[in-house]
């Protein structure tokens, strides 16, 4: 029996779901395949922590007698903001010995500071990649994605982000069917690709003020098969067409064109990996009219065909590994 060693890294103010997120589906993950990860905690010096929540963590162990992990992981939270000297020093010396580096959130700030992330990709919660970018400029900041591997370290985006990462390492240790089973389990989504952008299409872009513009962006989403043309648009809008590009731009920060895009394409990957609606009848209801008019959009925007996303992505048949009733 394999048995892989994850070190969960805790700081006064960590964030909860940085440490539980991951830890759920590593255990989950190791009961379901009978290669149970051995899952530690430890602090600095090894005294319980507070979390940025108020809630008292009680790790296993003190860092320094930790020993050397297969998976160190370091989550984020208000403590990475202003961290211990010496968890800074001891990231520095320790963290390279362990075969994967993974951060959750401003988790990245910590490697980042310990000089981890130098000449490498990474990413955080979008809040923080212009400050990951300019304090720390041997970095090379990915805003966008959902987490991001570079060679033997992953860093990934805000709070639920840690949940995607540690269900893609799950995937690389124990193969797709027990990360779906545990991703079911959890029911959450398995899993957003690592080049997933951080937001679904309505929180990616401005919320518009007025309420028929507002109202419009809903029915867009609800309704991608439609003639979503600027003439149509702006008819539902009672405006006329320069009218109406010009006031959607200024309150959403994006032209109805493109809004129109990131729904369809959105909503088509959703089909694609939740279904199995052939790619036909996928175009017709996102609006794409023709699988090529589809295809042009997928490979423009993702680099990749719809049929190729639907094989990385989508669950194959079979039942699969029951959960246990304690996962």
């Amino acid at each position: 029996m394999t048995q892989r060693s994850v070190l969960v890294v805790l700081f006064e103010g960590v964030q909860s779901l940085d440490v539980t997120g991951p830890v759920e589906v590593f255990t989950g993950a190791g009961r379901a395949s009978e290669e149970p990860y051995e899952i530690r905690t430890a602090s600095l010096d090894g005294a319980p922590v507070c979390t940025s929540s108020g809630l008292r963590i009680t790790p296993d162990c003190a860092l320094p007698d930790a020993g050397t992990p297969h998976t160190l992981l370091v989550p984020g939270g208000e403590g990475s903001r202003s961290p211990a000297p010496g968890l800074i020093d001891w990231l520095r010396e320790h963290a390279r010995r362990a075969e994967r580096v993974v951060s959750v959130c401003s988790g990245a700030l910590l490697l980042a500071e310990a000089g981890l992330l130098d000449g490498r990709r990474a990413t955080t919660h979008w809040a923080l990649c212009a400050q990951l970018a300019e304090e720390y400029p041997e970095v090379t900041v990915e805003p966008d994605p959902v987490f991001v591997r570079d060679g033997p370290i992953a860093t990934s985006a805000g709070v639920t982000a840690g949940i995607d990462l540690a269900l893609a390492l799950v995937e690389e240790d124990h193969g797709r069917d027990i990360a779906l089973l545990i991703a079911r389990y959890l029911v959450v989504f398995l899993r957003r690709p690592g080049n997933q952008a951080q937001f679904s299409v309505q929180l990616a872009v401005q919320t518009a003020r007025r309420e028929p513009l507002r109202e419009l962006q809903q029915w867009i989403t609800e309704h991608p098969e439609a003639d979503l043309s600027v003439e149509r648009l702006a008819e539902r809008a009672r405006l006329s067409p320069r009218h109406f590009a010009r006031a959607f731009h200024a309150e959403t920060g994006t032209t109805p064109g493109r809004y129109v895009e990131r729904v369809r394409l959105e909503q088509a990957r959703r089909l694609l990996e939740e279904t199995a609606d052939g790619v036909e009848r996928i175009s017709r209801v996102c609006g794409y009219g023709t699988p090529e008019a589809m295809r042009r959009a997928f490979v423009k925007a993702l680099d990749t065909a719809p049929a190729e996303y639907r094989r990385r992505f989508h669950p194959r048949p079979g039942p699969g590994p029951e959960p246990t009733a304690h996962l």
